[in-house]
């Protein structure tokens, strides 16, 4: 029997079905069935043929002759349709035969078109996917605990993989491309002074004051020694005593005063000198070419310390142990945050009907975008595994499947062969005799 050409760039061995052996031996048993009774039906037909021919036979002889050659007939024509679709009768090259190893791309190319248009469509897949009601499942699913902390395991087993997989010199080197050096970028001065001008619109920046004030209040208050002493050291030596002591109190008394009035008083002259003094920073820092360049000069200082430079693989050794560890611990508060999530989402999800239709919509959304997109792939994936097929072995392989129920055809074509040939002996003979 002549191998048929398939295309693609080779051929692929096809997967054996399921219990091959009893398959084989099922179907040759029903071949041998279906042969012996056309067999059967030849013997018959020439035994009648015989005993016609000697002239003294009984009428009934006729009936039954007409119905073993009708289903014998029928027997051969349907052989020949069943054995067409998987080779050559006989081996003889009659025209449309071994349909099968022949016909197979086009086949793998019908049966793809076949399962897109009728089982891969995007409303099909979409209603079958609404109809199943997943959110809900999912909802009450999730909001049994045992189950929020199975989630809350494969998330920890599932981040402490990709944690693990990161090479820590390609970590290091993205923290530095894409954070220390993206903050390195930009000029730093008029950021700073449009962000510090935005607080001190939002009077951000006037509880800060009142904490610097009343700190340096507090400071003043306990330095009464430290400031005597200050003005006793720079008093001249031949100074008396006494009026060292009068001057140094004197000093610190008013310094005292100062403060306490300047803590107390939100509209001090103090304290209107110092919110313009920030004013004109933040001014400075966005308009002022000198102070924009100081800035700059401290920025390339602080970033080119050895702290900063050396900074992505400490940050990524300490993230990654961070992360591995609250992973891995079930009682981390990211292990205990992610149960609470599943055990709440899924009470929403099984009960709060806005929730569940919000959830089916999206749910919808993305179905219909894969259905839409990714329909044409497995199909093609199904065209493209056929037409790799060898054809013969395809051919062989498809009647061990289904070539039981193919047997049948050849059953019923014998019997209603015989019993249409009887039937039309009968009428023959009702009408001309």
């Amino acid at each position: 029997m002549a191998k048929h050409a398939h295309s693609g760039p080779s051929s692929v061995p096809l997967p054996a079905p399921g219990n091959e052996s009893e398959r084989r031996r099922v179907l040759r048993n029903h071949k041998i069935f279906v042969t012996s009774l056309l067999g059967v039906m030849a013997v018959i037909f020439l035994s009648c043929s015989w005993w016609q021919s000697q002239g003294a036979s009984p009428g009934w002889v006729g009936y039954v002759r007409a119905a073993a050659e009708a289903g014998m007939v029928g027997g051969l024509a349907d052989w020949f349709a069943v054995t067409a679709l998987f080779r050559r009768p006989l081996g003889l090259p009659i025209p449309h035969t071994a349909i099968i190893p022949r016909k197979k791309d086009q086949v793998a190319g019908a049966l793809s078109d076949f399962v897109s248009e009728n089982f891969l469509n995007a409303q099909t897949i979409t209603g079958k996917v609404a109809e199943a009601k997943i959110p809900e499942r999912v909802g009450a699913w999730l909001a049994r605990p045992e189950n929020a902390e199975r989630v809350s395991e494969h998330v920890g087993r599932f981040t402490v993989r990709i944690v693990e997989s990161v090479d820590p010199v390609e970590a290091e080197r993205v923290i530095n491309t894409q954070v220390i050096n993206r903050f390195a970028e930009p000029v730093w001065g008029p950021p700073l002074g449009r962000a510090l001008e935005g607080l001190i619109q939002d009077g951000k920046v006037e509880p800060i004051v009142d904490d610097v004030i009343a700190w340096g209040r507090r400071k003043v208050e306990g330095m009464e020694d430290t400031v005597v002493t200050m003005i006793d050291e720079r008093m001249p030596k031949w100074a008396p005593k006494f009026a060292k002591d009068l001057v140094g109190e004197r000093v610190y008394r008013e310094l005292a005063e100062f403060m306490r009035e300047m803590d107390a008083d939100p509209h001090h002259d103090a304290r209107r000198a110092i919110r313009r003094h920030i004013n004109q920073f933040a001014q400075d820092l966005q308009f002022d070419g000198d102070m924009i360049s100081r800035v700059e000069a401290i920025k390339a200082d602080v970033m080119g310390s050895n702290a900063v430079t050396s900074a992505a693989g400490g940050l990524w050794g300490q993230v990654s142990s961070t992360l591995v560890d609250a992973a891995s611990d079930p009682a981390s508060p990211l292990r205990r945050k992610v149960e609470s999530l599943c055990v709440e989402w899924g009470g929403k999800l099984e009960s709060d009907q806005v929730v569940q239709e919000d959830a089916q919509r999206r749910l919808a959304a993305v179905t219909r975008y894969l259905a839409e997109n990714g329909a044409g792939e497995i199909v093609g994936i199904i065209s493209e595994t056929i037409q790799r097929w060898d054809g013969q072995e395809a051919s062989e392989k498809i009647e061990l499947m289904v070539g039981k129920d193919l047997q049948f055809i050849r059953l019923n074509g014998t019997l209603v062969g015989a019993l249409a040939g009887l039937a039309i002996y009968t009428v023959t003979q009702i009408l001309f005799h």
